[in-house]
């Protein structure tokens, strides 16, 4: 089976805070922080699968410390855990004091991606560093809870109503 290492799936974005990514509060808003997590991450998935992948959840988002005008953001995602189908990718967002040059840990995730043709055998990750070596370690926990998560979100999605809110419906 093929295997890649962990750092050739390494997907790096730096952006500087300007106000308009910030919210009431003097930080960056979360939502452009979200989707600075699925931009990136969406790399080192398709560096491993080579194909079209589809965001399947993001958990675990950690918000540390918050990001404020004049700093920079670097986002850093690599795959941390391979399954049949399933990708498993790991960011971290390290924030930089831009005039004291101080880094700090900003937030942490995981997010996982699917392969949508079934056919597709994906390689194993060989972690290469002491940190993804540390992440990596983690993956079959991890995903043995995603898959828990999962069936309990379906038995919870059958409860829900879809019909207009606006229509009688009986209690």
């Amino acid at each position: 089976m093929e295997s890649l290492k962990v750092s050739q799936t390494l997907s790096v974005s730096n952006h500087r805070v300007f106000s308009s990514d910030l919210n009431e509060h003097a930080t960056v808003f979360g939502g452009k922080i979200l989707a600075a997590i699925d931009d990136n991450s969406s790399i080192p998935a398709s560096r491993v699968a080579r194909i079209e992948t589809v965001t399947a959840s993001v958990d675990q988002v950690n918000f540390i410390l918050p990001f404020r005008l004049q700093d920079s953001m670097c986002t850093e995602s690599y795959v941390s855990g391979v399954g049949h189908r399933s990708i498993e990718v790991f960011t971290k967002i390290i924030g930089e004091h831009l005039k004291t040059g101080e880094r700090f840990l900003g937030l942490t995730c995981f997010s996982s991606f699917v392969v949508m043709a079934p056919e597709i055998v994906l390689p194993q990750i060989v972690p290469d560093r002491d940190e993804y070596r540390f992440v990596c370690q983690g993956y079959p926990a991890r995903q043995a809870e995603r898959m828990a998560k999962l069936k309990r979100q379906e038995q919870f999605n059958q409860q829900i109503s879809l019909q207009f809110p606006w229509q009688d419906q009986q209690i």
